[in-house]
């Protein structure tokens, strides 16, 4: 096993007591002081998360648009300078290669933020689909991204942000080379945390100052530094999938409750026929939320049950910080995917009585 990959935030982990963990690779803090008390400070106040292990892939030149149309799943058409989307690559077979965030930058010159363990299979799958007159390049080392969300995000990061009123920059869309503190980033309304938000891409040598400079800037408003186990516990109450859990090879976007990002009129795309199938007449297999009756917590990969029958697994599951119910998602087979539905799942070889809920589990009041 080769040793883990730092990000250029590493060294001050330790200076908020963080614990890290191998995660995909890299060395990441899965917490620094509680994934509760992180949790909490995400959805009352604000938390700051180190997010530079995610990987970054430019996409530019005369053909990129219509490259990046036969890719992915969304329609890339509708973007305009300075806005995101959000969709998937699927395979042939329909199944996920990965869930991406694209940032238009300019008339064909494209940014594609994608999950880090998926960087190097990502850059692999777009070099072997390159057409003529695209320019693909792995530049994840170039850049850092820190993510500051939760109700108070704005009127932190404002106190930084020299050139730009944040309230003017609207969900999906971002501005570039705004100034920080000497420092200049590409700012964006997104997130992963189901909160309001920005995630904010800058040169990886000026992130350290950066990242010191929020936390001072946001003190009394309360943010924290927020490791893995808070941005997993927000994501999932808010019903935003993980790769390697909602979505992966042999998982579609449309199992996975993400139609929203297929759009099957733009014309033919990598794993469109399947899809186009599967909208049609519905995927043999769906995403569920499910709240546990007895007492036990579902964990991924643990068996759901209608009676005897083996009828899917749990994709997440955790307690949730929030809600304070055991909450989970499952992937089960379509005719279990109705609401009020009682379900088991066998948590240390005993059958859990749980009942089907529609997901979210948490969406935010405006």
């Amino acid at each position: 096993m080769g040793e883990l990959k730092r990000t250029p935030l590493f060294e001050l982990y330790q200076l908020h007591g963080a614990k890290t963990i191998d995660f995909g690779g890299w060395e990441l803090p899965v917490q620094f002081s509680s994934i509760k008390e992180e949790h909490e400070a995400v959805r009352t106040r604000a938390g700051l998360f180190d997010v530079s292990h995610m990987g970054e892939i430019v996409v530019k030149g005369k053909e990129s648009l219509s490259f990046l149309q036969k890719v992915m799943t969304n329609d890339l058409s509708k973007l305009q300078p300075n806005q995101a989307i959000y969709t998937i690559m699927c395979n042939e077979k329909g199944g996920s290669v990965d869930d991406l965030l694209v940032y238009m930058l300019a008339e064909q010159d494209y940014l594609l933020v994608v999950n880090a363990a998926n960087t190097d299979k990502d850059f692999a799958w777009l070099k072997e689909h390159q057409t003529e007159n695209v320019h693909i390049e792995n530049v994840s080392t170039d850049w850092a991204q820190l993510a500051i969300q939760g109700p108070a995000a704005e009127e932190i990061l404002q106190k930084l942000v020299e050139d730009v009123n944040l309230s003017e920059i609207k969900p999906f869309k971002f501005r570039q080379h705004v100034q920080m503190n000497g420092a200049a980033a590409l700012v964006s309304r997104t997130g992963y945390t189901g909160e309001d938000g920005f995630e904010i891409y800058s040169r990886s040598e000026e992130a350290p100052k950066l990242w010191k400079d929020l936390l001072e800037a946001g003190k009394e408003e309360g943010l924290l530094p927020c490791g893995l186990g808070a941005r997993d516990t927000l994501r999932f109450e808010a019903n935003l999938a993980l790769y390697g859990q909602e979505l992966a090879e042999d998982i579609s976007p449309i199992e996975a409750g993400l139609g929203f990002a297929v759009k099957l009129n733009k014309g033919e795309f990598i794993g469109s026929e399947v899809l186009k199938e599967q909208k049609e007449h519905g995927p043999q297999r769906k995403l569920i939320g499910l709240e546990m009756i007895d007492r036990g917590i579902p964990r991924h990969g643990y068996p759901v049950f209608s009676g005897e029958e083996l009828v899917g697994h749990i994709t997440t599951g955790t307690q949730s910080p929030t809600l304070k119910k055991n909450i989970g998602l499952a992937l089960v087979k379509a005719e279990w995917a109705v609401p009020d539905q009682e379900l088991s799942v066998e948590i240390r070889g005993k059958k859990l009585v749980a009942k089907t809920v529609k997901p979210p589990f948490y969406k935010r009041s405006k």
